[in-house]
């Protein structure tokens, strides 16, 4: 049995296992970034671990992951256009 290498495959395979490769590390990016943000949030907001949250303590969760999101959107566009900017210079 021949084993897969990148010069056994087709063009057509190859862009399709990329594309099936950046799928796969972008929900592997989303779980990270949705488990930080669980972490961060439910440290930084709930002092007393219970049953339930209170009403303040579901209000500092939801600001606190609003926050982080924006942050995150604002890191990745700026990363991004960086990103972009080396790539026109090349």
């Amino acid at each position: 049995m021949n084993a897969l290498t990148p010069d056994s495959l087709t063009e057509k395979e190859r862009s399709e296992l990329m594309q099936q490769i950046k799928q796969e590390v972008a929900v592997a990016n989303a779980q990270e970034l949705l488990s930080k943000i669980s972490e961060k949030c439910f440290k930084k907001c709930v002092v007393r671990p219970g049953t339930s949250l209170d009403s303040s303590e579901q209000k500092c969760v939801a600001m606190c992951m609003d926050r982080y999101m924006e942050a995150y959107n604002l890191v990745l566009k700026t990363y991004t256009a960086r990103i972009q900017k080396e790539h026109d210079r090349m």
